[in-house]
């Protein structure tokens, strides 16, 4: 059996009582930190909490060499751990995939995302979310600026007046982390200068909510990561009363 847990968002806490029960009854716990991780913990603090050793495996070791997660899962019970929700990376979808190949059972454990998280803190309706996007460090994708794509993106959601969820960079190998201030001086450097939304220490004690427009984020700090940007599309009125009321945002933003 290999049973894939979501950790949820912030800390050791935000895992649920499920996944909790599966990583006390497996027999080997293995985790990625690569496609995100835990801002408020450590490894150590995960493995304190449940009482548990965890061999935490590089890009290459799930994506190019999963045999020692697969044997496990095989033997006996293996939970794989990830930050968020499983599946909503192709990388876990990929280690499902092959574990079905070798007949091994699997099963996976929710938790919550980043991305229902800002629809959540943000007040912004998750129904009128269009295609999210990522906003890569220069170094990443191996050009100057903002990719097309992105800007492409928020093009197409803009004309449908969808909101359009930005992730953010993480170099894991630098341990860099894309802050909203320095997303939001990129975007006005690529012509985008309206609404946008920073999400902060997404499911922490005091998450950080700040609605402006992008020149007047890209002047802020917003505290250690993770960071997330919305930019914002047609508004309800709920979602401008929202706004004002959770994010602090300005009339003249709002028009």
């Amino acid at each position: 059996m290999l049973t894939f847990v979501g950790l949820g968002l912030y800390d050791e806490r935000s895992i649920s009582l499920r996944g909790r029960e599966a990583i006390a009854d497996a027999d080997s716990v293995f985790a990625e930190f690569y496609t995100s991780k835990l801002a408020g913990a450590t490894v150590a603090d995960i493995e304190a909490a449940h009482g548990v050793d965890i061999e935490v495996r590089d890009r290459a070791g799930v994506e190019q060499h999963p045999d020692p997660i697969l044997k496990a899962a095989r033997d006996g019970h293996a939970a794989f751990l990830v930050a968020g929700d499983p599946m909503i990376s192709t990388t876990h979808v990929d280690l499902r995939l092959r574990a079905h190949e070798r007949d091994v059972e699997t099963r996976v454990i929710h938790g919550t995302t980043a991305q229902t998280a800002a629809s959540s803190l943000t007040g912004l309706q998750n129904y009128r979310f269009g295609k999210a996007t990522t906003l890569p460090f220069e170094r990443s994708h191996g050009g100057d600026g903002v990719p097309g794509s992105v800007l492409e993106t928020i093009a197409a959601n803009r004309e449908r007046g969808l909101h359009t969820l930005v992730y953010l960079d993480i170099d894991r190998e630098a341990d860099d982390y894309m802050t909203s201030d320095g997303a939001a001086q990129r975007l006005v450097e690529a012509g985008e200068t309206g609404l946008a939304v920073v999400v902060g220490q997404a499911g922490s004690d005091d998450p950080t909510v700040v609605a402006d427009c992008l020149p007047a984020l890209r002047e802020r700090s917003f505290g250690p990561p993770l960071h997330l940007l919305v930019l914002p599309g047609e508004l309800h009125p709920i979602e401008r009363d929202a706004l004002r009321a959770l994010a602090g945002a300005p009339e003249n933003a709002l028009e």
